[in-house]
Formats: structure tokens, C-alpha cells, sequence
């Protein structure tokens, strides 16, 4: 089983997913300017980088997003 860990500021969100046993991390990324214009996803795994500019009105379309990200074929 695998840790996804969320650090949530008022306009940010970092996360982290973590294999506890090896202590691997797994995949990482972004969410900036949430409630601002310009918002973006910055999603990092498997040594890849996808960006993904999209409107984040607040942090559950912005967790909806990590989520998406996390399950993605290519980069997830």
C-alpha cells in the first residue's frame, strides 16, 4: 500500500506519493494559485513532467486534479 501525503496552504497544495516500505517517492508535484488566475498542476513520476494549466477555484478541484494525475496511463 502506497501514502499519498498533502500539504495544503491557502493558495498551494504539495503532495507526495510515498511506498513506505522502501521509502521511495513515487511521484511528487504542484498545485499553484489555487483561487488566483494562472493556476497550474506541475505533476513529476516515472521521470517524466506533465504541466497541466487549468482554472482551480478551490482546493477540491484541485485535489480532483492530483487524483487524475496520480491514475494518468502515461505519468501516473
Amino acid at each position: 500500500m502506497n501514502i499519498l501525503v498533502i500539504n495544503a496552504g491557502s493558495s498551494s497544495l504539495k503532495y507526495q506519493l510515498l511506498n513506505p516500505e522502501t521509502g521511495d517517492v513515487l511521484a511528487k508535484g504542484l498545485c499553484e494559485r489555487i483561487g488566483i488566475d494562472g493556476s497550474k498542476l506541475t505533476h513529476k513520476a516515472k521521470g517524466l513532467e506533465k504541466v497541466i494549466e487549468q482554472p482551480m477555484p478551490d482546493h477540491t478541484v484541485a485535489v480532483s486534479l492530483v487524483l487524475n494525475a496520480l491514475t494518468d496511463k502515461e505519468v501516473g
